[in-house]
């Protein structure tokens, strides 16, 4: 059999019609740009305003970086691939758009686990929160959440790049999506990144138990505090990052564990959806709608520039 892998592979996208394949790419634009203007704006805020300088929004503008680097990844090559009723990609662009988005997807789930942790300290171990969250244990998280990353990136890359690849070359999603790759394969040499996957599903759960037991202790800290405005308080600061937890990871076990088609399906393009793009889009707004310290700095922001526009 013919290895189609050094000539590249076809991007199908969502659609054969070229009028619809241009709706979805409009709609992915639109996504695109608010999660471009959320997130630049979150990290502008974050950066500028003095009251934010607290290990919290330390972290929460690293995300925002992270979120526009994930969505990056894929979307702006469809969106282009769309507009000009292209799909091919090239091998070594695949590779490196496999190895990114991979490195973005696992670097957020540390990223959200890291978060987590600052939370934890913060409501169960006030006190002690100023000497555990120090600079250099920041600088050390985020650190850790990028080496992280890339270890699971190119493990995953140099496993799916390892086997060899059968016709037809045609990929049925909008990005290098590695289980559609994998039905490309000639034989059962795909078992070497089925074991990468299965070791870094094991190491991304115990992340998840990690996450559940620091909010299970949140929770109960929480509910002891005896005044409801400091309830209230408490909520406030742990509420979104929950939020951002439960619609990133669901989105993601629901796009890896539902059985993929070679023709999408209405449900297909949803669940692509929200595991691609709703997550970088939505996170600046719930940030944003929960919290009353970045609202505050949001308008700080969009007063000087209006001061100096004047």
């Amino acid at each position: 059999m013919t290895n189609f892998t050094m000539s590249g592979f076809v991007l199908m996208g969502f659609s054969a019609t070229s009028e619809l394949e241009i709706l979805f790419a409009s709609v992915f634009l639109v996504f695109y740009l608010l999660a471009l203007i959320g997130n630049t704006l979150i990290i502008i805020t974050t950066s500028v305003d003095e009251s934010l300088n607290s290990p919290m929004y330390f972290f929460l503008k690293h995300l925002s970086f992270l979120d526009l680097c994930y969505i990056s990844v894929t979307v702006p090559r469809f969106i282009i691939n769309s507009f000009l009723h292209s799909g091919s990609i090239s091998l070594l662009e695949c590779i490196v758009q496999c190895f990114a988005f991979i490195l973005c997807g696992s670097a957020e789930v540390f990223m959200l686990t890291v978060m987590s942790y600052d939370r934890y300290v913060a409501i169960c171990l006030p006190l002690r929160y100023e000497i555990i969250m120090d600079v250099r244990t920041c600088v050390h998280g985020i650190i850790g959440v990028w080496i992280s990353g890339t270890i699971s990136g190119v493990m995953h890359t140099a496993a799916t790049f390892s086997i060899h690849f059968c016709g037809p070359h045609i990929i049925h999603q909008f990005f290098c999506d590695i289980p559609q790759i994998l039905k490309l394969s000639c034989s059962n040499e795909y078992m070497r990144e089925i074991d990468v996957t299965i070791f870094l599903a094991l190491v991304a759960f115990l992340c998840v138990i990690f996450i559940g037991f620091s909010y299970v202790n949140i929770f109960s800290s929480v509910l002891r505090i005896p005044s409801a405005e400091g309830r209230a308080k408490a909520f406030s600061t742990c509420l979104p990052h929950l939020v951002v937890v439960i619609l990133f990871m669901c989105t993601s076990v629901f796009e890896y564990m539902k059985p993929h088609s070679d023709t999408p399906t209405a449900s297909d393009i949803l669940l692509t959806i929200l595991y691609t793009v709703v997550p970088p889009t939505f996170n600046p707004i719930i940030y944003s709608l929960r919290n009353k310290a970045i609202k505050l700095a949001v308008r700080k922001v969009f007063k000087r520039r209006k001061a100096l526009l004047s």
